[in-house]
């Protein structure tokens, strides 16, 4: 079961040649779920060759232009084709007078259904029999949040041997036992699913957090993630500024994902005060503290592979 990362926009405040703004887009199976939609999401859609129309939910972390100014666009294209199933879009307090007003003001022809959630975190927002998706509150100079996917634990693995050394045919029977149940053999011996199958196994986790001071709580909202996007816009060289924006540096982003015990972070939303050739200096202030921290790229495609 695929789960993968794609990287639309990697920068904050404005966009430059290169660097579109932080937009990023997880796929899992035939489901796309959209994270923050700066100005000209549509074009690393567009180059990516993605299939936008499957966006089932958009998750909008605040209402800064940098991170909302895509969404009229977005609404648009999608009313450019037959759409039967609703659009969800998920954000803090304002979301849905944004929306509203957007639609209203440009006068927008859409032929599908809109659904606005606003919410203020600390909550599982999208709850289904194979993941949850949870909402974090930030701290930043207006209501921000941090978004997790996580996949349900997996069965573990069956073991044809173990089952045919205990009388199971192949067949049904089998199936049963995979699915948790116990069996009774012909000869009434009974059966149970773990003598022939291993321990559960963990699904994957995908953090985003974006626009924010190292909020409480946020670290362990993180904790485990095998993926970590978080925003690193400064350099210490700037962290008043940080501090005064309510921003992170990389090596605060790098220290909240040592702290959660992530397994990758990948920094994004870089202020546009670093050229290209600089953002090595963020790189290496977050790798001191934590090594298997790395640049995210506009267009950068990360898989998503169970650990096992």
């Amino acid at each position: 079961m695929n789960l993968e990362v794609f990287v639309l926009g990697t920068g904050g405040m404005m966009p430059l040649p290169g660097r579109g703004l932080t937009s990023v887009l997880v796929r899992r199976e035939g489901e796309l779920f959209l994270f923050d939609c700066g100005e000209g999401t549509q074009i690393g859609l567009r180059r990516l060759n993605l299939r936008w129309k499957k966006i089932t939910s958009i998750f909008i972390s605040h209402t800064h232009a940098d991170h909302v100014t895509g969404l009229p666009g977005i609404l648009m294209l999608s009313s450019q084709v037959d759409r039967s199933e609703p659009l969800c879009i998920y954000g803090p307090p304002k979301i849905r007078e944004f929306v509203d007003a957007m639609r209203r003001t440009l006068d927008m022809y859409i032929n599908y259904e809109i659904v606005v959630r606003e919410i203020e975190g600390g909550t599982t927002i999208v709850q289904t029999p194979e993941y949850a998706i949870s909402a974090h509150a930030l701290v930043h100079t207006k209501p921000c949040l941090a978004y997790s996917l996580v996949e349900n634990v997996r069965p573990g693995i069956f073991f044809p041997d173990k089952a045919l050394a205990l009388g199971v045919p192949r067949g049904p029977l089998w199936s049963k036992l995979q699915s948790g149940e116990e069996i009774c053999l012909p000869d009434g011996t009974a059966v149970r699913s773990d003598q022939v199958m291993g321990g559960e196994r963990k699904g994957r986790k995908f953090c985003f957090a974006t626009d924010t001071t190292a909020a409480p709580g946020l670290a362990d909202f993180a904790r485990n993630a095998d993926l970590f996007i978080c925003e690193g816009m400064f350099s210490n060289e700037f962290t008043d500024t940080a501090a005064e924006k309510r921003h992170l540096t990389a090596a605060q982003a790098a220290r909240l994902a040592r702290e959660g015990n992530v397994k990758k972070l990948g920094l994004i939303h870089y202020s546009p005060r670093y050229a290209e050739r600089e953002l090595k200096t963020l790189l290496g202030e977050a790798r001191e503290i934590f090594p298997e921290a790395f640049l995210t790229r506009d267009l950068q495609h990360i898989e998503m592979p169970f650990e096992d």
